[in-house]
């Protein structure tokens, strides 16, 4: 357990309160008992944040983050960035600012616009679950995943990356640096296009295969994992970063018509599924094992 005075802030602030903002605070509280936690959502999930004892406040607007020296934006990313001018207006000290978003270019972008005592740096932790939901939060959601960090290129001190780094580092995190625009290319085919093709081959099946989706195999389950995801999130990450996510699902449709193509000839079928093999071995090889 890490010492508060080693903490590299003392007052945490946490917009959204589902799957990673409560893991958030869960994994903070845990590292630095005497740390001040408040928390801002609404509705629902402001009542489920209500009966978990790691935030000291909890309110429905962002001013109960006055006085916060650090700020995790754990919204969907729309939100997040509308959000940004009113933190302008309530965090009257120096504060250090990021997010959890899966985009990262747009929400930079906007940031630049936060006023001089404020310092934006993105964050996109690479943990999390096909379902999300504070009831799913635990303090140990990041031990020993990448947290990518994107500081944008007006990043004011290379302080503010150390202090945001030592804060993941805390929470079992492992922090490592992208560049934004970077991160959104390689994001549109490493979880973005799984997460689209996964909900089209679901709704492609169900729609033809009606009620008798009750004779699916593991295959189709275990292929579509992905296909309960909620679709307010992903709307926001399709729109941030669409012009990345075009030419990944371009790509997609080409490896298919090529399939389709050569379904009764040809050499489409065995080169694809070589291919396949070869990078779902490579993902095997670069996981570590539990």
């Amino acid at each position: 357990m890490n010492e508060v005075g080693s903490f590299p802030v003392r007052h945490l602030g946490i917009v959204g309160l589902g799957l990673i903002g409560g893991s958030v605070a869960m994994a903070a509280r845990r590292a630095w008992p005497e740390v001040q936690v408040a928390g801002v959502d609404r509705g629902a999930a402001l009542d489920a944040a209500r009966l978990v004892t790691v935030f000291d406040v909890l309110g429905d607007t962002v001013s109960v983050l006055r006085g916060a020296d650090l700020v995790i934006l754990a919204a969907p990313v729309s939100q997040n960035i509308a959000l940004l001018p009113a933190l302008g207006l309530v965090l009257d000290k120096p504060a250090l600012i990021s997010d959890t978003g899966s985009t990262k270019r747009a929400t930079v972008a906007a940031a630049a616009h936060l006023p001089d005592h404020l310092t934006f740096v993105g964050g996109h932790p690479l943990a999390g679950a096909a379902r999300g939901g504070l009831s799913l939060a635990r303090g140990d959601l990041f031990a020993g995943r990448p947290w990518l960090i994107t500081p944008a290129s007006a990043t004011r001190s290379p302080d503010d990356v150390r202090r945001l780094e030592s804060f993941v580092s805390g929470l079992g995190g492992e922090p490592r640096i992208m560049d934004a625009a970077d991160h959104d290319r390689l994001f549109a085919f490493l979880s973005h296009l799984p997460q689209l093709a996964a909900s089209a081959l679901m709704h492609t099946v169900g729609d033809a295969v009606g009620g008798r989706i009750e004779l699916a195999g593991p295959g189709l389950i275990d292929t579509t994992r992905l296909a309960t995801s909620p679709a307010d999130i992903w709307q926001d990450i399709c729109a941030t970063n669409a012009d990345a996510i075009g030419p990944a699902l371009d790509a997609l449709i080409g490896a298919l018509t090529d399939l389709r193509g050569g379904l009764d000839r040809g050499d489409a079928v065995p080169r694809v599924f070589a291919s396949a093999a070869r990078w779902r071995d490579a993902i095997g090889a670069a996981t570590p094992k539990e």
